[in-house]
């Protein structure tokens, strides 16, 4: 059958993968018969159908050919005369670290930002040599070529490989100087400049030297102004520095470059909302999607994606499905009184961030039991709380003559938990350790406690006083972590006012009992009563937690 005129091609668009045809309304008139694909070289073609020169500007930029990820240009003119040279040398280091194998897991204490994870990290064994071999290679080249900014790329790839290897600080520290030197070599191409500099920086944030990883990455800034991925990772340099106020003006240059940047838009909206900015921040942590669809009759399965505009959460782009970001909208929402809320829990929980729409701590370990409330008997700690419940009138007097001196008092709740009121806390012991002198305010509370390790020695949570004022309510809210239980002693409280709510179950503290709850589930409290409300908080390692387990995880 012989192919109308009006779809023939004969541009490198026809060798498309998913060729795509404009409706017959986005044709241009028969007069001016010049296909969307083909230009007539002998004539001048007129003013087209507006549609039809936008989407031709888009396919051909954007969308043809769906391209493979451009490879980077690492030779300069006299790594190229080496080539075989350095093709061999890599060659080595590459089976280094093709021959990794996978022997065991074991909980990490180093992983801090990646709580999928947290509580296990691979360690691989490599070939004994091999990895040493490979280094002797670039230095040998580099001795050869000391200008070869590909053979110092080469050796401080290898000393990264052979710091894994040996799990050498000082092996790294080499590997982050080698790639420094490699990037300022003269010659070096920006491509190998790019990949070396931002190697060291991710390297110096393992190390935890934030200083050094933000130098690096203000240097990358210079280098390459117009990369928008870089100063996103910039952005997130200084989140880790504790730097919100330089993140927050590296994501506003971002967004006045790239409005519609998700990378950017969760983290600007993280940082609106860490500085109460509630309201502010939902536009930017929330999807906000506006798709203008064509009506193509056949679509490459990714066009939608490409010619829709989203942003936040939904615009999938990298570092953006973060378990982080859907707490922290959730948690903005619920403080507004949208119920959409739990929409976003229910999709973090679908998405694998929560363990489900209660339990949203980030930080955990796959397998324990969960339940919201507990028993004395069903958490094995039953000594403790018989010591707590005995000895409640001892802890009460202790903390009551703390709270009279005018030195040692309450200190203010710091992580932005209250609608309103007044809530304070005296912490005796935080990530497993003592609270510098704390405890000479309350030495026999302190002395009690020291024969119990499931609490003192739990290093994912903390043991305080908190007192509560009339008129607080804290909103809801979850711990960072499953791997703690959270004891309530109460010491002083009103008849009516206060309660506690932990999913959908609320309950009253006794003065002299124990309350046991989960708190990596939403819980919230009301303070309504007419006096100040005083309990003792004891936080314990879930006791489904090895003693490996409980010794290697990381604090919090």
């Amino acid at each position: 059958m012989k192919k109308s005129r009006r779809w023939r091609r004969r541009s490198s668009l026809s060798q498309m993968k998913h060729p795509v045809r404009l409706p017959e309304r986005a044709t241009p008139p028969r007069k001016q018969q010049t296909t969307l694909l083909q230009r007539s070289p002998k004539k001048k073609v007129k003013k087209r159908h507006r549609f039809v020169k936008e989407v031709q500007i888009f396919l051909t930029s954007t969308f043809c050919p769906p391209g493979k990820k451009k490879k980077p240009k690492l030779l300069n003119k006299l790594d190229k005369t080496i080539k075989a040279e350095l093709d061999a040398a890599e060659k080595l280091r590459k089976k280094v670290r093709d021959r990794k194998e996978v022997t065991h897991l074991r909980p990490s204490n180093t992983l801090l930002l990646t709580p999928t994870v947290l509580s296990c990290v691979c360690f691989f064994a490599v070939p004994q040599g091999k990895a040493e071999a490979a280094l002797e290679a670039f230095e040998t080249l580099i001795q050869q070529h000391p200008q070869s900014p590909r053979a110092h790329y080469g050796k401080a790839q290898a000393e990264d490989d052979l710091a894994e290897k040996q799990r050498s600080n000082d092996m790294l520290q080499k590997a982050i100087g080698s790639y420094r030197d490699a990037a300022e070599l003269p010659d070096a191409t920006p491509d190998l400049v790019r990949a070396a500099l931002k190697r060291r920086a991710e390297r110096q944030q393992f190390l935890g030297r934030m200083r050094g990883a933000v130098a690096t990455l203000e240097r990358l800034g210079q280098i390459f102004p117009e990369d928008i991925s870089l100063k996103n990772d910039l952005g997130v340099a200084y989140l880790l520095l504790g730097d919100n106020q330089s993140a927050k003006t590296v994501y506003e240059e971002v967004l006045a470059l790239a409005p519609s940047d998700g990378f950017a838009k969760v983290h600007y909206g993280f940082i609106l909302k860490s500085e109460n900015k509630i309201a502010e921040s939902i536009p930017y942590l929330k999807v906000c999607r506006r798709v203008n669809r064509v009506s193509f009759p056949r679509q490459p399965p990714h066009f939608e994606r490409v010619l829709g505009h989203q942003e936040g959460l939904e615009s999938e782009e990298p570092g953006t499905d973060d378990g982080r970001f859907y707490f922290h909208l959730g948690d903005a929402l619920q403080r507004v009184g949208d119920k959409s809320a739990y929409h976003w829990y229910q999709l973090g929980h679908e998405r694998g961030h929560f363990a489900s729409v209660w339990q949203r701590s980030l930080y955990n370990v796959d397998g324990l039991k969960a339940q919201p409330w507990w028993t004395p008997n069903e958490t094995g700690y039953t000594d403790l709380v018989k010591a707590l419940e005995k000895n409640w009138k001892m802890i009460r007097d202790e903390a009551m003559v703390m709270m009279d001196q005018k030195t040692g008092q309450f200190v203010p709740e710091e992580e932005n938990l209250r609608e309103k009121g007044e809530w304070g806390q005296y912490t005796l012991w935080q990530q497993g350790k003592k609270s510098g002198t704390s405890c000479q305010a309350v030495p026999k509370t302190c002395s009690l406690l020291e024969r119990f390790p499931e609490a003192i020695g739990c290093k994912r949570g903390q043991i305080k006083f908190s007192v509560m004022q009339p008129g607080t309510h804290v909103w809801p809210h979850t711990g960072p972590t499953n791997c703690r239980l959270r004891m309530h002693l109460g010491l002083v409280i009103p008849k009516q006012g206060c309660r506690i709510r932990c999913t959908d179950q609320t309950r009253e503290w006794e003065e002299g009992k124990v309350l046991i709850f989960d708190d990596s589930f939403e819980h919230e409290v009301w303070q309504d009563a007419d006096t100040f409300r005083l309990i003792f908080i004891v936080d314990v390692w879930h006791p489904q937690l090895t003693a490996y387990q409980r010794q290697t995880l990381s604090a919090i």
